[in-house]
């Protein structure tokens, strides 16, 4: 009996395991690389998840489109960055709307049959229909500058299944709304002013919508699915329905045949794990927002990154810095040493360039004005290294618990801050990279660093239950 049932679930999760669809990760031809460890040696976790408007099966053309929809490339529609931040205390989620014009790198087909060229401006969503999810994650990476470890990708009947499969998100409008035009525009969803649960069809009509909220721009649509996200995570938390074993089986079932997601996902296994370290994050630690943008001078009915705003976001998603305006209070790594410097003197110090990073060219002898400025201070030991190396942020680097003391004395001597100090396995010494955020000058340039979201990101905290989205006039009923 113990066997059969062992055998009984093996084969179940082989099955889940074969309702998961894959794609690759990448399709572009450069890449970015990973995020360098805080001083704990934790790492960020940044997935894309990804909503196709893919008409290609009956499923989703019932749900949505035209027969002439059928065989044309896939748009993606909805596009959301998600950051688990190292220590796992808090989460970010940036949209970008699908309307927003900016560079797509070139792509190859996962089969290398094909090779889409490089755009030099395009509308976001164009992305997924130049080969797959993994040009997609190619185009934020190039955009953000960010590297992306997973993403997750769902069509029109995925939604509605896992929808269904939840049960119902409370959702909330001011007043009655019914997405509908004249010529047939709008996604149909009709609900009255208050908190009404929505699944099924009705939860994508909710996701979809466009028509009918706030200015009826992409920019509302993407405030709706904020709302509804939220509202999803805290009702699978407060679901205490969930620890029933027909109930999970339900929902595993929905779960895996809705997704395509990278290989390194490609298992229940992979996907448990990678919601316990979701499951680490309180609600009220998510801040979701969208990537600030404005109207594009050419089209008013597109958009462009807004310069400065969204500049600032994308920064503080690169350093890990949570976007909700607490980041000091949970930034361990910026404490002084409990271990003693040794004199100036006496402490090695290997100095590189690698300030050829964020796609500029390397400052000539860099490396070499700095070691200068170090023995200038008193730290006569300090050499160049010539290992090649490019970081966009400047980072001091020692390799055990005994010289992080006389690193933290080398940062302050310069003026680098103590967050830029961290243990690392690749050097064997204190190292120090001088990054392309310090290009000139003797001493590390002082900036202050945004410690919250900008207002025009739109934030909504993961915790905020009478979150109601406001309707666009003329859609009321």
């Amino acid at each position: 009996m113990v066997f059969g049932a062992a055998g009984a679930g093996y084969l179940y999760y082989e099955h889940l395991n074969g309702n998961i669809r894959k794609a690759r990760l990448n399709l572009g031809v450069t890449d970015v690389p990973k995020a360098t460890p805080n001083a704990a040696g934790q790492t960020p976790l940044n997935i894309l998840m990804i909503g196709s408007d893919s008409r290609n099966t009956a499923a989703d053309l019932k749900l949505g489109g035209s027969k002439a929809d059928v065989g044309r490339p896939p748009l993606a529609d909805v596009q959301m960055l998600l950051h688990v931040s190292a220590d796992r205390s808090n989460m970010s989620v940036v949209s970008l709307p699908r309307d927003t014009m900016i560079p797509i790198p070139p792509c190859t087909d996962p089969d290398g049959t094909k090779t889409y060229a490089a755009l030099s401006l395009a509308m976001a969503n164009e992305s997924l229909g130049r080969g797959g999810p993994g040009c997609t994650v190619a185009t934020w990476q190039k955009l953000t500058r960010i590297h992306i470890d997973h993403f997750m990708m769902v069509d029109f009947s995925g939604v509605v299944s896992m929808a269904d499969a939840i049960g119902g998100v409370p959702v909330c409008v001011r007043q009655n709304v019914w997405s509908h035009t004249s010529d047939g525009h709008g996604s149909g969803l009709k609900l009255k002013a208050g908190t009404h649960p929505v699944k099924g069809e009705q939860a994508l009509q909710w996701l979809r919508t466009r028509y009918g909220f706030e200015d009826g721009t992409d920019l509302g649509r993407t405030h709706a699915q904020h709302m509804y996200m939220t509202s999803m995570v805290r009702q699978l938390r407060a679901n205490a329905t969930l620890g029933d074993p027909g109930e999970m089986r339900r929902l595993a079932e929905a779960a895996t045949k809705a997704l395509t997601v990278d290989d390194g996902l490609g298992t229940v296994k992979k996907l448990y794990d990678l919601s316990t370290e979701l499951q680490k994050v309180p609600t009220g630690r998510i801040t979701m927002t969208t990537l600030p943008t404005v109207q594009w001078s050419r089209d008013t009915n597109r958009l462009v990154p807004a310069p400065g705003d969204a500049d600032q976001l994308l920064s503080m998603v690169r350093d890990d810095t949570p976007l909700d305006g607490h980041g000091a209070k949970h930034r361990e790594e910026q404490r002084t040493s409990d271990d003693p410097a040794a004199p100036d003197g006496r402490i090695a110090v290997q100095v590189r360039n690698g300030t050829g990073a964020d796609g500029r060219a390397p400052v000539p002898q860099r490396a070499t004005a700095v070691a200068d400025a170090l023995r200038a201070k008193g730290f006569t030991r300090a050499l160049v290294d010539t290992t090649a190396t490019a970081e966009a942020k400047t980072a001091l680097l020692y390799p055990s618990a005994d010289l992080e003391g006389d690193a933290q004395a080398v940062a302050t001597a310069l003026g680098i801050p103590l967050k830029q100090v961290r243990r690392s396995t690749g050097v064997t010494g204190i190292t120090l990279a001088v990054g392309a955020d310090w290009r000139t000058g003797a001493a590390y340039p002082k900036t202050k660093s945004p410690t919250k979201a900008p207002s025009s990101a739109a934030v909504l905290n993961g915790a905020k239950e009478d979150a109601c989205m406001a309707v666009q006039p003329g859609f009321t009923w």
